[in-house]
């Protein structure tokens, strides 16, 4: 596992809401490239690339593309996961412990007495930054549930969330970076059962934890807002658009314009204010876009003495 942290040199603070964007290109048949891309918009809302793209290593394999989540949503830090070894990682912060964890989640397989393989044995083990050191969790459940869309897995609340399956169920799997305890929060009830075809998303508008569900098959789609988080009571069906044809939802910017990455691998954003689709010049392999959301503003770097 790798960290990249990221200094950005200006001469004035940003009054506006940036946006660090992750996307890959494919170099030959088997090779891919990620880069990192700064984005800034103007009064309009128009977005541009405003910065040289920074090369992202460890990334050329076709799972690094599209299911790989490397840029956390609150905070700017970036951890590159070792594909081969990994089924599922994530990182976020501890304010407990003032530090950034990563853990990941790893199935392990033995071979019995006879040279057979056994099943396979889940493994959570998590890394704190500040102590440099893995651990394993001895606690875990082994039947955890099945994860889905990894790409669209995000930390809030001190949690890491993930769209999951559980008895046939779809549910939203969560994981406390302070107690290291799994658990589950419940779909809203018409949007839960396993529709063939239908993907759901995790994102944040009006600072609540939402989920957009949308048919890959059709440019429909459904958002949903949980207004107190962990109660399943206060979900709400916030917005219902037809017409958007988005492959790949990234994130809810200045809380009305959805940002997302179309079939043909365009960045595009819909205005729900306005009603109104945007193509922007910007391109990356389909599925293969994260989106951060950040503000720049000026910070003393101590001289070494």
């Amino acid at each position: 596992m790798k960290n990249i942290f990221l200094h950005t040199k200006h001469t004035l603070n940003s009054t506006y809401d940036n946006i660090l964007l992750e996307r890959s290109f494919k170099e030959d048949i088997e090779r891919y490239k990620a880069v990192f891309s700064f984005i800034s918009n103007d009064d309009e809302d128009n977005l541009n690339i405003v910065h040289p793209d920074l090369d992202v290593p460890y990334t050329s394999s076709i799972s690094s593309v599209k299911s790989d989540k490397r840029i956390n949503s609150s905070h700017v830090l970036i951890a590159l996961m070792e594909p081969r070894t990994t089924i599922v990682g994530g990182f976020g912060y501890d304010s407990v412990v003032n530090d950034f964890k990563v853990f990941r989640i790893s199935e392990v397989f033995k071979e019995d007495g006879f040279g057979h393989i056994n099943d396979g044995e889940k493994r959570v083990e998590v890394y704190e930054l500040g102590i440099d050191i893995w651990r394993k969790l001895d606690h875990v459940d082994q039947q955890l549930p099945k994860l889905f869309w990894l790409n669209s897995s995000m930390s809030y609340k001190g949690c890491y969330h993930w769209i999951a399956s559980f008895e046939g169920q779809k549910i939203i799997l969560c994981f406390d970076m302070t107690t290291e305890i799994f658990r589950n929060i419940q779909m809203p009830a018409d949007t839960s059962t396993f529709t063939e075809g239908t993907v759901h998303s995790l994102l944040i508008l009006n600072e609540s934890l939402s989920l957009l569900c949308y048919p890959s098959t059709t440019d429909f789609m459904e958002i949903s807002i949980m207004k107190d988080y962990n109660i399943y009571e206060s979900w709400i069906k916030k917005y219902t658009i037809i017409g958007v044809p988005t492959e790949n939802p990234l994130v809810m910017w200045k809380d009305y314009v959805l940002l997302f990455q179309s079939k043909s691998g365009y960045l595009m954003s819909y205005d729900l204010k306005r009603d109104a689709i945007k193509e922007l010049n910007i391109q990356g392999c389909p599925k293969s876009m994260r989106v951060v959301i950040y503000k720049e503003f000026l910070s003393p770097i101590q001289r070494e003495s």
